[in-house]
């Protein structure tokens, strides 16, 4: 397996053969299609050193990260049930058009082990686990990572206008730990995803969810996503969560979010209550 990481700035490419350094004019041409997968493996050579620490960054360059909704039916009816506006919620989950908004910027973005927030106006902030699907230039899938899309559930809510504040703020947003680089052998629908989130080294919630349970394509979602859009260097696309906590339950200042699906890895952040 081949799994590219971001350390202190460096891209480093795990292989089973050890760890290899890679530039970043192969990362670049590599995320705006101009090579595949096969071709930038092939062209990392350096070797370096394993990383000393697992405080990896996002394993973005500059590309804008999306996300998908409804994809899964316990997303949709959670989100049916909050509501006070159901009717748009009901009709995206069954419709042609997928449901796509923007969710961050690669430098607004944060890694494993980084603090994810809640915001203050919030009395119900949930995080969200799901797969990443990165693509190229191309709209052409390249790899897999997790990605946490945290939101404000109560201001999401109180009307579906306001979701741009319930899910794009400081540390709204965490991926990593990893791309994982596909090589034919992967099967996601095959794959699940977990979570668990520890308070006071007491676990407070843990669920999951198999990606084979996810209503749509990968195909289908970045087709989309690529529909009049431009990505220079492509971009990353959260393709939804299964797995919702309760109505009672909120993130706390002091959380740990754990997020795992093999053969990808483990996403894991701290939670912090933001400031006015």
């Amino acid at each position: 397996m081949k799994r590219l990481y971001k350390v202190a700035g460096k891209r480093m490419l795990s292989t089973h053969e050890g760890w290899l350094l890679a530039s970043v004019l192969s990362i670049t041409e590599f995320f705006k299609g101009s090579k595949t997968v096969a071709e930038f493996v092939n062209s990392v050579s350096e070797k370096c050193h394993p990383p000393k620490v697992d405080d990896y960054d996002p394993p973005v360059l500059r590309q804008e990260i999306w996300g998908a909704g409804l994809t899964y039916f316990r997303s949709k009816a959670a989100l049916t049930q909050e509501s006070q506006y159901r009717s748009p919620y009901d009709k995206v989950y069954d419709a042609h058009r997928p449901q796509l908004f923007f969710k961050a910027l690669a430098e607004k973005t944060v890694g494993n082990k980084s603090f994810i927030g809640i915001r203050n106006d919030s009395s119900r902030t949930v995080p969200e686990p799901e797969l990443g699907l990165v693509a190229n230039a191309r709209g052409v899938l390249i790899g897999y990572c997790l990605g946490n899309d945290v939101t404000a559930r109560d201001i999401e809510a109180e009307n579906p206008l306001y979701q741009p504040q319930a899910k794009i703020y400081i540390g709204s947003c965490a991926l990593g730990p990893c791309i994982l680089l596909p090589d034919g052998n992967h099967k996601p629908s095959d794959w699940n995803i977990l979570m668990r989130v520890v308070r006071s080294e007491r676990t407070l919630f843990m669920g999951q969810v198999s990606v084979g349970s996810m209503k749509r394509s990968y195909t289908e979602l970045l087709n989309f996503l690529f529909r009049h859009q431009e990505f220079p260097v492509g971009g990353v696309l959260l393709s939804g969560t299964g797995i919702v906590p309760e109505d009672d339950f909120h993130l706390v200042d002091g959380d740990i979010v754990e997020i795992e699906c093999q053969p990808i890895g483990a996403l894991t952040n701290v939670v912090r209550r933001l400031d006015s």
